[in-house]
């Protein structure tokens, strides 16, 4: 074999292994680029209109909050998990909708909550009960009343769902903002089962968690149910019995997800 053809196999090899980043990049590129800018508070976003949008009606908005290794400022690194079932033509088609994608820095957690590594690499999370919103989260709010503001989103369509840190940061925006938010879902998150009873009656929500998490414990799922019902509510939880932390491959295949999400309004 000559070394022209071995080069040539070499560089067709090199684009068979990087086609589905590729092709990722390319169907993320729906998804447009924005900013919240206010004073010292600053979180990019990406957003995906619905087909055919018309600013003069109304659209439903769904805020997706992503977990602690999507964090960053490339305003790419939030569409990792998620973005693939909001662009499916048929889902895109039956529920149009405003899809929003912020990204949380770096240096900052959507939740108020305090993780500690211990030498054996497994992590342990301390949920606050109240206090300050992080830099993260008070942009969030932030963001999320400027979307608000907007004449073409449904005020009594707003949903907002998350994954590990992201689920963690959807428990903590729910009780920060309770009459926002028509419904939730929550993917291997947890909370303060002291924060619960902001929000148990007024938001419905649907909790997932795989049984066999070896990153975010199954148990902080486990405890906010409880509570939920505790203080009068009736949570949708989904267990994944065989599955670890990325529970949410799972979740965001679920057939009823969006159905039962975009069929509740305030």
């Amino acid at each position: 074999m000559t070394i022209k053809k071995l080069r040539i196999l070499a560089m067709l090899g090199i684009l068979y292994l990087a086609f589905p980043f590729l092709a990722q990049a390319q169907t993320n590129s729906a998804f447009d680029r924005g900013s919240y800018i206010n004073k010292t508070d600053t979180l990019a976003y990406r957003i995906l209109f619905p087909k055919k949008f018309d600013p003069s009606k109304k659209y439903p908005l769904l805020i997706v909050l992503h977990g602690a290794g999507e964090r960053g400022n490339d305003n790419d690194a939030q569409l990792k998990y998620g973005p693939k079932l909001f662009l499916n033509d048929s889902i895109r088609q039956n529920y149009p909708a405003i899809v929003v994608f912020p990204q949380c820095p770096n240096n900052s957690f959507w939740a108020n909550v305090k993780i500690e590594q211990n030498t054996t690499g497994k992590y342990t999370f301390n949920f606050l009960e109240g206090g300050e919103p992080t830099t993260a989260m008070h942009a969030l709010l932030g963001l999320v009343d400027q979307m608000l503001d907007k004449p073409f989103v449904n005020k009594k369509q707003v949903y907002i769902g998350g994954l590990s840190m992201g689920g963690m940061g959807t428990f903590e925006i729910l009780r920060r903002k309770p009459n926002t938010f028509a419904a939730a879902f929550a993917i291997c998150g947890g909370d303060n089962t002291n924060n619960v009873s902001k929000y148990a009656k007024k938001v419905p929500l649907w909790i997932f968690h795989g049984l066999k998490d070896s990153v975010v414990p199954f148990d902080h799922s486990q405890v906010v149910v409880d509570a939920l019902k505790a203080a009068g509510a009736d949570p949708k939880f989904t267990i994944y019995p065989n599955d670890d932390h990325n529970s949410w491959d799972d979740a965001f295949a679920e057939p009823q997800l969006l159905p039962w999400l975009f069929s509740h309004s305030k």
